[in-house]
């Protein structure tokens, strides 16, 4: 049984917790509140207590089990322990036994029904006048604070998803490969120019290209919030649509949405009768744009354009150190003429979004996030490229706060763009 079902699966992660403290350096969100509630190795020990019975579900405890799931504590512990593994075991616990929150559940029947996420964002698109404003360096901000805070700038979902936008097939005659796309809900309902990029990327690879219709969220934000019960039902249904289609790969443009294909479907269905070895062969099958464009069908270099752009990456933290997806986008950069790229000094450091979270605790998502902007900001890049939709938002709303004026490509986009 998976640490999802089961606390004492992650038994010998929590035991192996030698209190070091390496994990404080690397946190953003101890960086920020300087609670040892906060850190790695203080939530450990909170996991141990749950798990031996010495502490019992209330909210607060749930609380405690919050964080950005970054990885950097991962990165940096010496004990190699899966501490994101640790606390997602302890937020289903407490799933389990407190039962599952009322805002938890209203995310969970969106989610899992297609239809009523059509339905609601269609209706957002067209009644965004009624709840948004025109900020002044683009984007839009609350009129009423409606579970969005008042200075928070948002993109405006797109008037028609992508996916209602294009074709289910999308072939290319005598092409090398076959792939579906997974578009996500991002680059579905609020970037679609993502979504045409990666088609665009792919095809002028020689790679025809199927994006079905009835593929729906990851179920990532449920696995993360401890919802197991509805994520692995999510799972269950996308495992079938994708190992149904004869395909050589799933493409994947945001890391958080490979991660839920790579693993966390290995995870959930784990000793699933019918369903276990499907995801094993799905997972292997699964490539983040970048990945696939570099490894497997490699665009042709000799098809780019110049561009004559100054950018700089940040690099996604479930795609870098979630997927591992770290050279492939700086590669793709510096492989377009006319790019003069300047590096970040802390490419990799999270920009504070992490889903929920930046809804939940957006000032401490925002603190962390002006520590990327002034990186950004010493660059002197006038566009940022990145690997995920989230931090595109997160990246987004600060630079108008904070009237940078710089744009907020993702890595597909500007592959495309450069492609003849």
């Amino acid at each position: 049984m998976s640490h999802y079902h089961d606390l004492s699966a992650v038994e010998e992660q929590i035991t192996s917790c030698m209190r070091c403290g390496n994990c404080q350096a690397a946190c953003p969100y101890y960086r920020e509140t300087g609670s040892e509630s906060s850190v790695a190795r203080g939530r450990i020990r909170l996991a141990r207590a749950v798990l031996t019975g010495e502490l019992k579900y209330t909210p607060a405890l749930a609380e405690r089990f919050e964080c950005l799931t970054c990885y950097a504590c991962n990165a940096t512990c010496p004990c190699g322990v899966k501490i994101d593994k640790v606390l997602l075991a302890a937020r289903a616990a407490m799933v389990r036994e407190g039962g599952t929150p009322a805002l938890k559940k209203l995310m969970a029947i969106a989610l899992k029904n297609q239809r009523l996420l059509d339905l609601g964002f269609k209706t957002t698109a067209r009644a965004k006048g009624l709840f948004l404003k025109p900020h002044p360096a683009g984007g839009l901000s609350p009129r009423f604070p409606l579970g969005l805070e008042l200075r928070r700038v948002v993109p405006p979902l797109s008037p028609k998803p992508f996916r209602g936008q294009v074709r289910e097939s999308v072939p290319v005659p005598g092409a090398g490969k076959k792939v579906a796309f997974f578009t996500g809900c991002l680059n579905n309902y609020v970037y679609p120019s993502t979504s045409h990029a990666v088609v665009e990327a792919l095809t002028k690879s020689n790679v025809s290209v199927l994006i079905p219709r009835e593929q729906h969220c990851c179920g990532a934000p449920l696995v993360i919030n401890g919802v197991i019960d509805v994520a692995e039902e999510m799972a269950r249904s996308h495992v079938d649509l994708f190992s149904g289609l004869g395909i050589d790969a799933l493409v994947v443009a945001c890391g958080t949405c490979g991660e839920s294909f790579k693993r966390k479907y290995v995870d959930l269905l784990d000793g699933a009768p019918g369903y276990a070895n499907r995801a094993r062969e799905l997972a292997a099958k699964t490539y983040d744009i970048g990945d696939f464009v570099c490894n497997v069908a490699p665009f042709d270099r000799k098809r780019l354009r110049e561009v004559a752009m100054k950018v700089t990456y940040h690099e996604p933290c479930h795609l870098g150190r979630g997927l591992g997806v770290t050279a492939e986008p700086v590669e793709i950069i510096r492989s377009i003429p006319g790019l003069d790229f300047i590096p970040l000094k802390e490419p990799n450091r999270c920009c504070g979004n992490a889903g929920s979270f930046s809804f939940t605790h957006y000032d401490v998502s925002y603190n962390i996030l002006k520590r990327k902007l002034t990186d950004v900001a010493g660059t002197g890049a006038e566009t940022v490229i990145t690997g995920c939709g989230a931090c595109r938002m997160q990246l987004e709303d600060g630079i108008a706060q904070e009237g940078l004026g710089k744009k907020v490509f993702h890595t597909a986009e500007i592959l495309a763009l450069a492609l003849r």
